[in-house]
């Protein structure tokens, strides 16, 4: 299946929601990281959340999320825009633990469960908006949502999900963000909440198939949503040549003297898509000559 991303209503307006395949992204993410099952989970939950809350962004809007907890993996980094461009990595890619005690990837033990997790929305105002909350299970989806109940005031629901092959491959992956509207009426409250209680993981819902529309009749009935929009979702990265010679630059004439004395040569890794990019001695001679 494509990974696209859907933004609906339902119940008339009461509820916002979205919901979003990210097998492939997840895919890609996992084979340019090289990143073990756990590492792969949580990454993946990461990337697959923040498809969905670029998508509550507008124009050239952009946000951060960062997920720092006291577990192996270290720190999760991951940027998205309003375009459906994601792009992210772990500290600690080589990240495999036993099974948890329901049979699953250990994703908590993997992040940890003291820490924190925050968002950084550059939304085109002269400072971003900022939002931070601790950790409350490290699973992610239950970190997302105390995150927008508590830093954004919207009661909602998330649920991310990986599946990973004994190969390390990935098998699918996805995610629904449910929020409740300030008029939702109880019913309504309760008749989501009955339904997310008792709806199979997001993860396996992929896996068997169902699209991202699917999914979301899956929860709140085919003849409650109104589907708003339909978009494609992709890891992204925009470094470039031209990007890495500007920071190279930026390091300073004197510095990137030293670099060519001692080395002769240099390696620039991008974290987000980890390519590497090399210089010689003459290009960073050519660097030099224009400071």
């Amino acid at each position: 299946m494509k990974d696209y991303l859907i933004k609906a209503l339902a119940y008339n307006g009461e509820v916002r929601a979205y919901s979003v395949c990210s097998t492939n992204l997840v895919k890609e993410a996992q084979e340019r990281h090289d990143t073990w099952a756990n590492a792969s989970a949580a990454l993946g939950r990461s990337l697959t959340a923040g498809t969905m809350m670029g998508a509550m962004l507008k124009g050239n809007q952009k946000l951060t999320i960062k997920v720092e907890g006291n577990g192996p993996l270290g720190y999760i980094l991951v940027d998205a825009n309003a375009n459906g461009e994601v792009k992210g990595y772990v500290a600690n890619p080589h990240v495999q633990t036993d099974l948890n005690s329901r049979g699953k990837i250990d994703v908590a033990r993997a992040v940890g469960t003291e820490g924190f997790l925050s968002v950084v929305k550059d939304i085109g105002m002269r400072e971003a908006f900022t939002g931070s909350v601790p950790l409350v299970s490290g699973e992610l989806g239950e970190d997302f949502t105390y995150y927008f109940a508590v830093s954004e005031q919207v009661p909602s629901a998330v649920g991310v999900g990986v599946l990973v092959n004994p190969d390390l491959s990935i098998l699918a992956s996805g995610g629904f963000i449910i929020q409740i509207m300030p008029d939702a009426s109880e019913e309504t409250i309760s008749a989501i909440e009955n339904k997310i209680n008792t709806v199979k993981p997001i993860s396996t819902l992929v896996q068997e198939g169902l699209t991202p529309e699917e999914i979301l009749f899956e929860i709140l009935g085919e003849d409650n949503v109104k589907i708003l929009e339909k978009m494609d979702v992709t890891f992204k990265c925009h470094c470039s040549r031209d990007r890495i010679d500007e920071a190279l630059m930026s390091v300073g004439k004197n510095e990137l003297q030293a670099i060519l004395d001692e080395d002769g040569k240099a390696e620039v890794n991008c974290h987000f898509c980890n390519k590497s990019y090399h210089y010689d001695e003459k290009q960073l001679q050519e660097l030099i000559d224009q400071l």
